[in-house]
């Protein structure tokens, strides 16, 4: 009996104990949603703005990449100021000095290798990170990543403060944070998947995706906000961001619904039960807790490989992150060197403006999941959306220059279109997937086979920059090409998938279907097979 005591709570985490001890009784499974919605929202908002600083300081550590650092002084923040403010053209490039190593004649290309190394060792990471996400205490594993990567974060801009010059001090701070920051994700849609059902997933995992692009957002922000005071601050104060937000989740987060008391909602026993009468009783049972958090085995790559669908959504997913990464850190680089209604902006502005991008990642991300459970057809959507990025890419590349409505106008249906099914394979997917009828309830699979569809995502996303640093010196038409022809071996990589829903979809509203003289033997396997 106390094994099973010691099972039960030790995943139980010590803040909400403290609050149910203040209360004298326990939340309802329907607020410890509320709280594991809220915890992970803001935890992974914490990843993406500990990953921001480094595309706004590069203008800074390189000032021959065309962006003015004489008007850091001049304006306010959007949304506070004006969005666009002009750059002094013949002043800013003489006067900033830059960073060494990073502003010799290679520098361009030193600040592509320390992005390249990031996302290698988070790709790298992430899919170790995904089996001792199933493995391991969740949250535990969680708090340690976090606080990890803040670590890695804020040395990376102390190196501003100990006067440091030589790269591969810089190369190595952003590898381990690339590491560390691997364990973000699978955790994440792992804790999701755990309290929320497949009927449901498609929206809520829309709106809750919504922390990338407010982390984008927020991260860029602090970045210029403190850009002023030396790049250094651009990065320790987004690293202390995600060391506290750690800290959070190792106080405030249950992994599973068993961690404070109520059967899981993949698990056998969830299927016939009220959730919202179920309250935090310690003495339900070993039965209830058969699946808990600490007793569940996980489930091996190759396993985790082999449930349907998971291989052509992790390639998909290798060119559509390709797509978003590229936007993500090049994007004020790319504004900063583009005349728009003939005028150029500044290192605020460009970073500043290149935030709608993500704002129309969140609406793009909301309807994807929207849509995606409207018709019970994920592939579909993502590649509906996909497809639909191709022409609006090449129109914010062919007008996005003509004046400043229309470039911002473009630049969040850009957002809209590729954050869309990046969002939903991420999210609803990967939980689909992790959570399939052929692991039969049994074996810890959530953070597995997102880390095996996001790792290879993340091959993609190391890919776009470094190719993006090579064809942007040939022009930035190549570049958009380049972002066009990922975004249709997506749509490809979808088309039997999206085949396969539409066939099912035909199939079941034919309408003989229910009153064959063969039963209902004869219809085939639909999306439970996904």
């Amino acid at each position: 009996m106390s094994g099973l005591v010691e099972r039960i709570t030790k995943g139980n985490p010590p803040g909400i104990s403290v609050i149910r001890s203040i209360r004298g009784k326990d939340w309802s499974f329907k607020t410890y949603r509320y709280v594991v919605l809220f915890v992970t929202f803001i935890a992974y908002t914490s990843y993406h703005a500990s990953r921001k600083p480094s595309s706004i300081v590069k203008s800074v550590l390189d000032p021959k990449s065309g962006i003015d650092n004489a008007t850091l002084n001049s304006s306010y923040l959007w949304p506070v100021g004006d969005v666009f403010v002009k750059r002094e053209l013949d002043l800013g490039r003489s006067k900033g000095k830059g960073w060494e190593p990073f502003n010799g004649k290679d520098g361009t290309k030193k600040l592509g290798e320390i992005d390249v190394a990031f996302l290698a060792c988070y790709s790298i990471g992430m899919y170790v990170a995904g089996h001792l996400g199933d493995s391991l205490d969740l949250r535990l594993f969680l708090t340690t990543g976090m606080i990890g990567s803040g670590v890695f974060v804020a040395l990376f801009g102390m190196g501003y403060f100990w006067n440091i010059h030589e790269f591969w001090f810089y190369l190595a701070m952003q590898m381990g944070a690339g590491l560390f920051q691997a364990t973000g994700w699978p955790s994440v849609v792992a804790v999701i998947g755990n309290w929320f059902d497949k009927s449901k997933r498609g929206l809520i995992m829309g709106v809750w995706n919504a922390h990338t692009s407010v982390g984008n957002i927020s991260g860029s922000l602090l970045a210029a906000a403190v850009l002023d005071y030396g790049w250094g601050w651009s990065f320790i104060l987004p690293g202390a961001f995600i060391f506290v937000t750690g800290l959070i989740v190792f106080f405030f987060l249950p992994a599973y619904p068993e961690d404070v008391g109520f059967p899981c909602e993949n698990a056998v026993v969830a299927e016939h039960s009220d959730e919202e009468t179920q309250l935090g009783n310690e003495n339900e049972g070993a039965s209830m807790f058969s699946h808990g958090s600490v007793t569940r085995k996980g489930v091996g790559f190759l396993g985790a490989c082999l449930i349907p669908g998971v291989i052509p959504f992790a390639l998909c997913l290798f060119f559509s992150k390709m797509v978003a990464y590229t936007f993500l850190y090049w994007l004020p680089f790319y504004l900063s060197q583009t005349a728009i209604g003939g005028e150029y902006v500044s290192v605020k502005s460009a970073g500043n403006l290149s935030t709608l991008f993500d704002v129309g990642g969140i609406v793009g991300g909301i309807l994807a999941g929207l849509f995606s459970d409207w018709f019970d057809a994920r592939a579909t959507t993502a590649a509906s959306f996909m497809s639909a990025a191709i022409p609006v890419m090449f129109l914010y590349r062919r007008f996005g220059g003509v004046s400043e409505t229309l470039n911002i106008f473009l630049m969040f249906l850009s957002g809209l279109c590729v954050n869309g099914p990046y969002a939903l394979i991420t999210t609803a997917v990967s939980a689909d997937l992790g959570t399939h009828k052929s692991l039969r309830g049994d074996s810890r699979a959530l953070a597995t086979v997102t880390a095996i569809i996001d790792g290879t995502g993340s091959l993609g996303a190391a890919l776009g920059p470094l190719l993006t640093g090579f064809l942007s010196t040939k022009g930035w038409d190549a570049v958009f090409i380049m972002l066009s022809i990922g975004a249709l071996c997506a749509v490809l990589l979808l088309s039997n998938l999206v085949v396969t829903e539409l066939r099912g979809k035909n199939y079941k509203h034919r309408p003989n279907v229910e009153h064959n003289s063969g039963g209902s033997a004869s219809q085939p396997l639909l999306h439970d097979e996904r």
